[in-house]
């Protein structure tokens, strides 16, 4: 039997380079511990198109069903789509076999339990890490049986809702699908829509022959901004592996980060749901909570990380949150994260608008962003301390690290869940202001 390797249990999934830290034995064991872990008599499994996938999902389901329940198998496809069947069928759990936007030789599961709330390392995956490494898995008396569900039309027309089809203009779309699940997904749902697709790495392959499916790397929009050009494109989209988490390109080849789709996506809803409230995490622009009151919203400042916010979102009866790492929720996608809702929600704003989408974007955001600055420290406590101390005459609060507002600017230090990184997001109300102060707080972090 091989050894557990804790390490790959992680803040919000659990991650590891496969077969060194993530291996068969492991996964057939992962399974069995979830079922335990959650008494559920049917999980949910979807996987996406890396390479060890089909072998994990083999090993996995066999853990599952040694465990006496039954597995829904989905096949290939994106995250979302899984969330969307465990909310939608009532099931009692789902796995997603999946590195989303790690490199090729990484793969792991990101687990929900009923009505697609996530499991996160204090909530449900520590426990299952300790039913494995205590060896408590009980085999059940009667093994559970394998049912293959094609959800994909059901998908595709739930997606479809979030829109008014008929409103959409002809856009011409670049596509980045990065080798992920996009390229399956969307030329299906777009042949709904009068748009047209210039795709890019639509291929499935696990090896990630052009560029790692990891769109908030700067270096990996780049085939995509340069496509955006060529093409005269209306706008540009790009996906990570498993399609869970977009980011949108304008008709110049500039990138929007998550914290702007978030602020667009919120004005088009709050068109149809006034005074709705809408979650947006501590490190988006200034611009996100603006545009959430001037349409009449109620905005809510929350910590970052995806399996923090979904419970936050049930709280609030929230309509929608955004990150500013391109993940978007919505409370009529059973409070889950959906990319191509996300996309389908900007694309029906365009269409009302009727101007480029740089223009829209200017109407909205006056502001300079850093982007996220990661330095490596020492001592991490230490340094927050000598922050709060250095800029005492701001407004502090320190609910996920430590942020400092000035009226012109204002920036968010917060540590790494897994490694000794401080990082640091800063916004000012002008270039020579943004440069002066993200080289004054870094000099700070890093001295």
């Amino acid at each position: 039997m091989s050894a557990i390797k804790p390490s790959i249990f992680k803040a919000y999934d659990i991650r590891g380079i496969y077969p060194d830290q993530l291996d068969r034995e492991t996964a057939r064991r992962i399974g069995h511990a979830f079922v335990q872990y959650l008494s559920c008599k049917n999980v949910v499994i979807g996987r996406d198109m890396r390479l060890s996938s089909p072998v994990l999902l083999e090993h996995l389901t066999q853990g599952i069903t040694d465990a006496g329940c039954d597995v829904i198998d989905i096949g290939l496809c994106s995250t979302d789509a899984l969330y969307f069947t465990v909310g939608k069928y009532g099931y009692d759990a789902g796995i997603m076999i999946t590195a989303s936007h790690n490199p090729k030789e990484y793969n792991g599961f990101k687990m929900c339990r009923a009505q697609a709330v996530p499991l996160s390392g204090q909530e449900g995956l520590e426990q299952i890490k300790q039913i494995m490494l205590q060896n408590k898995l009980q085999p059940a008396r009667k093994k559970g049986k394998i049912i293959a569900n094609d959800i994909l039309e059901a998908y595709l027309q739930h997606v479809l809702s979030f829109l008014d089809a008929k409103k959409i203009k002809p856009f011409k779309i670049v596509a980045d699908a990065g080798n992920g699940m996009a390229g399956m997904l969307a030329p299906k749902l777009f042949k709904h829509l009068p748009c047209r697709l210039v795709p890019m790495f639509f291929e499935l392959d696990g090896s990630f022959p052009n560029h790692p499916a990891s769109p908030i790397e700067p270096e990996n929009m780049a085939p995509l901004q340069k496509r955006v050009l060529q093409e005269k494109a209306d706008l540009g989209v790009a996906f990570d592996g498993d399609a869970d988490r977009m980011f949108i390109v304008d008709e110049k080849g500039k990138v929007l980060g998550g914290d702007i789709v978030t602020a667009l996506v919120a004005k088009n809803l709050l068109q149809k749901n006034k005074g709705a409230t809408i979650l947006y995490n501590l490190i988006c622009s200034r611009t996100v909570p603006q545009v959430i009151q001037a349409n009449g919203g109620k905005p809510v400042r929350t910590l970052v990380g995806h399996a923090l916010i979904k419970p936050l979102m049930k709280e609030y009866n929230a309509l929608f949150g955004g990150e500013h790492s391109g993940h978007f929720y919505f409370r009529e996608n059973y409070f889950a994260d959906s990319a191509f809702i996300a996309l389908m929600v900007c694309l029906e704003l365009f269409s009302e608008e009727g101007k480029p989408v740089s223009e829209l974007v200017k109407d909205i955001d006056p502001f300079f962003r850093s982007g996220e600055i990661n330095s490596r420290v020492e001592d991490l406590p230490a340094k927050i301390k000598e922050l709060e101390q250095v800029f005492s005459d701001g407004k502090i609060d320190f609910l996920d690290g430590i942020t400092v507002e000035y009226p012109a600017w204002w920036f968010n230090v917060r540590p790494s869940n897994t490694e000794p990184l401080l990082r640091l997001n800063l916004e000012a109300d002008s270039l020579e202001l943004l440069k002066e102060k993200t080289g004054e707080v870094l000099r700070i972090i890093r001295s």
